[in-house]
């Protein structure tokens, strides 16, 4: 069965996004941690926390993303900001451990000038001093567009700060499509020449979860543009493509697209039913 949903608000709790994913037909879902843009997180609250676990457990939620806020970025020139991704990415692991297994996305960061080696070894520096031998989540680097002085835009980048990690069993990569399009890899026309590219470079073992959208920019823009569904560069069979390959069945596929819960419904349906119409091509349209 096809594990896809969309990114939910989390203002109204866990159990509520629970409840509204299965609403919507979803079987996982994304949420910021704390507001995109930055500041304070949410207080822990437990019984919340275990009402949605009870809620996944008897209706089959798969793994969710928790997806750390915008201005995280662990390679700024900016010791504030720095200190900022610290304290986020402490706490936000911290907060996660009562939702066991589940995974922690997010970008790598922009080095801001001091070059790409400088914010690798940066970001694993961060990352070396948060993560814990007994943690059950997942921390996921996330593919990039490549714009100004983003770091993850080639897998390479991702590899190298995986590399530097000493808890590197504690990590993964979340691939997201309109970036690796914008990027520069060709998932339209050579999805599996894309994979065995990541399979060589990091291992497709340590892909986790890939955000599905769509591009509104061409393919190497380097720009990073969201679009809905069949609605961008990228287009409805190709991702279909993605959501159907063998070397992806079971992860968590993540909308992104700009949608309201409406819009999100429905492209979870069109998304089913291709899937189950390219597995069983004898299938009636409908």
């Amino acid at each position: 069965m096809l594990t896809i949903g969309c990114h939910l608000s989390s203002s109204g709790g866990y159990e509520k996004m629970g409840k509204v994913a299965l609403e919507i037909g979803a079987t996982t879902f994304q949420f910021f941690t704390r507001n995109p843009r930055g500041g304070a997180a949410k207080a822990v609250d437990p019984a919340d926390m275990m009402a949605y676990r009870k809620l996944a457990e008897e209706n089959g939620l798969g793994k969710i993303v928790a997806h750390a806020p915008y201005t995280l970025n662990p390679c700024s020139p900016d010791e504030k900001v720095r200190n900022f991704a610290r304290l986020a990415l402490t706490e936000d692991l911290a907060k996660m451990e009562y939702l066991p297994g589940n995974y922690y996305n997010f970008h790598p960061g922009s080095h801001v000038g001091q070059g790409v080696e400088a914010g690798i070894v940066m970001i694993a520096d961060l990352l070396n001093q948060v993560l814990k031998k007994d943690q059950t989540t997942l921390v996921l680097l996330e593919t990039m567009a490549g714009k100004g002085s983003e770091i993850g835009g080639r897998f390479e980048e991702l590899r190298d700060i995986m590399d530097r990690v000493e808890l590197s069993e504690k990590m993964g990569v979340c691939l997201d499509t309109c970036h690796v399009n914008d990027g520069g890899y060709d998932i339209v026309h050579n999805l599996d020449g894309v994979l065995e590219e990541f399979d060589r470079i990091i291992g497709l073992s340590r892909l986790k979860a890939l955000h599905i959208n769509d591009s509104l920019n061409p393919f190497g823009a380097k720009k990073d543009r969201h679009a809905k569904i069949g609605e961008g560069q990228i287009g409805l069979e190709p991702i279909v493509g993605i959501l159907t390959h063998p070397s992806l069945e079971g992860l968590p596929f993540i909308l992104e697209t700009p949608n309201e819960l409406e819009g999100y419904q429905e492209e979870i349906r069109i998304l089913r039913r291709e899937a189950e119409k390219t597995r069983n091509p004898g299938l009636l349209e409908g």
